[in-house]
């Protein structure tokens, strides 16, 4: 998402039209024919979608399915995430310091070795390897890994593994799951069988989270 300053200080006006895969377009300038107008009353900025240049986005097609398909995760989510974070722009920066195509934080950077975050072999890369380590922290629940890629997984182990009460963090997870070709997904594919002795005696459960201590087996 990206902040818009409005024209008057007191008003501002948003058009709304539908583009070429079905998705609602909100901006702050009209297309040009096609669009429908609404008035914002007392309101200085408004958040719009990102405008996408679809010649722009099919540069980054090998990149995203070359990395999706080296860490295990779905070309169509990857995708996705680009699109909201950055609207394909690879000079993309955000007031909180995120950087470039999949708007990666200093610390990610440094963790993944990403010394350039506007060269998109390296964002792409550092990005798809980190949401890939999202995805493994949560037993492969999208929605989970999504949420942390948002608001960090700090937060979303604070709420009890599941998606923080933020606005922004929900919406962003809202969005990928509509531009995404799949739906995300909720529950890991995986199914772990947990072996615990429980007063001296063998017990056996399963379970769809990746246990964090213990005998177990991970099942497909």
């Amino acid at each position: 998402m990206c902040l818009l300053a409005a024209a008057s200080p007191a008003l501002a006006q948003i058009y709304t039209w539908t583009d070429g895969n079905g998705h609602l377009v909100l901006s702050n300038r009209p297309k040009g024919g096609s669009e429908r107008a609404y008035v914002v009353p007392q309101t200085e900025s408004l958040r719009t979608t990102r405008s996408i240049d679809r010649t722009r986005s099919s540069l980054y097609d090998d990149l995203i399915r070359e990395h999706a398909r080296l860490n295990g995760v779905r070309t169509d989510l990857v995708r996705a995430v680009v699109q909201v974070e950055s609207g394909f722009n690879p000079l993309a920066r955000s007031p909180k310091g995120a950087l470039g195509l999949m708007q990666l934080m200093p610390r990610t950077m440094e963790e993944f070795g990403v010394r350039n975050a506007f060269n998109p072999v390296e964002n792409i890369r550092g990005g798809v390897a980190y949401l890939k380590q999202l995805l493994d922290r949560y037993s492969n629940n999208e929605v989970l890994a999504l949420a942390a890629y948002n608001a960090g997984p700090g937060a979303v182990d604070k709420h009890g593994q599941t998606v923080p009460p933020y606005r922004e963090t929900q919406d962003y997870v809202q969005k990928i799951g509509q531009i995404s070709e799949r739906p995300i997904q909720q529950r890991s594919a995986v199914i772990y069988r947990i072996t615990e002795f429980v007063d001296g005696r063998e017990t056996i459960r399963y379970s769809d989270q990746k246990p964090t201590s213990g005998i177990y087996q991970a099942m497909r």
